[in-house]
């Protein structure tokens, strides 16, 4: 007996594709050299999809795969998935949460810190010979004395929570809701967190209800001191607005790990003296992709075995909703 058809729109870690190898039919759409014909002659029987890469899984796609079942996204963040479609059309949806959470962390206090330390700036200052000559500018920045807004207090912004703290940073959040189990203070809206905060730390799920989240008003809150990290996704920063506050030096300086149109970067962005910039990296580490990896075999051998999907996402939750 044949194993399930699995279609693979982009390629994953190697570790992950022999192991879908091992227990499907894995067709492999980017080697394809007419991804349409191949798509049309599987059609009918495919039932699971490994989203990774950033696959774009819309409901197009969902649509033409009557068989279609499952969606394992490789990442936490699925915003290039159509859940509200996978879930229109019956098919569940899972992602890859817990397992990235402490690199995520790890990474985004260390863009804050490269970020107010200045520790690119300074290390292309030695770079290019200029210790020989001069010191490197005292910063005008420090976290002593900051308070950080996390704008999304979820698994990874407790994690970030933790960390701050050690370093002795006052915390604060942003949510859809207060959580009662937190002490941290909290603010109805992101402007008001701005306000109450120096720093901001993003870490909120893409799409569109949150697009442009962080806007020229917000900015402005932050005020002249401010420092803002992003390591959610690109869409949650108006990014001709973040290049405007920090060119009039409306904030003080900003870390971004995400972008609007990945892997493009605006020209503008990458002019300014006062902004880090990393090629998302957040979870880029061999034991966290690998360890993402297995958690979307995980879910796919579940499902295809009949026990269920092991991290189902919040629009296609599982045992289903009755109706």
């Amino acid at each position: 007996m044949s194993a399930p058809d699995l279609l693979m729109p982009k390629p994953m870690l190697a570790q992950t594709v022999e192991a879908l190898d091992r227990a499907f039919t894995v067709h492999k759409l980017w080697q394809a050299q007419d991804p349409d014909a191949v798509l049309a002659g599987i059609a009918d029987r495919v039932r699971f999809i490994a989203a990774g890469g950033h696959a774009h899984v819309d409901e197009a796609l969902i649509a033409a795969l009557p068989k279609l079942e499952i969606i394992a996204n490789f990442g936490v963040g699925y915003d290039s998935v159509d859940a509200a479609a996978a879930a229109r059309h019956g098919v569940v949806v899972t992602n890859t949460p817990e397992v990235l959470n402490e690199d995520v962390a790890d990474l985004a206090m260390a863009l804050l810190l490269a970020t107010i330390r200045e520790v690119p700036q300074a290390d292309r200052f030695l770079r290019q010979g200029r210790w020989l000559n001069e010191n490197y500018p005292l910063t005008p920045a420090t976290l002593r004395g900051r308070t950080l807004g996390i704008v999304g207090l979820g698994r990874i912004g407790k994690a970030i929570a933790r960390r701050a703290e050690a370093f002795g940073l006052k915390i604060a959040y942003y949510g859809r809701r207060r959580q009662a189990d937190v002490a941290y203070a909290y603010h109805p809206s992101v402007k008001a967190l701005a306000e109450a905060v120096d720093t901001l730390m993003i870490i909120v799920p893409g799409g569109a209800e949150t697009r442009h989240l962080i806007d020229a008003e917000v900015l402005e809150a932050l005020g002249p001191e401010g420092v803002l990290i992003n390591v959610a996704r690109g869409s949650v920063v108006d990014e001709n607005a973040l290049v405007e506050a920090l060119r009039n030096r409306t904030i003080l300086a900003a870390g971004l790990d995400v972008f609007a149109d990945e892997p493009n970067v605006p020209e503008a962005l990458m002019a300014l003296d006062n902004a880090v910039l990393l090629p998302h990296v957040g979870s880029a580490t061999i034991h966290t992709r690998r360890a993402m990896g297995q958690l979307v075999v995980d879910n796919l051998v579940s499902w295809r075995d009949g026990k269920g999907p092991l991290t189902p996402v919040a629009e296609t939750p599982w045992p289903r909703e009755k109706a």
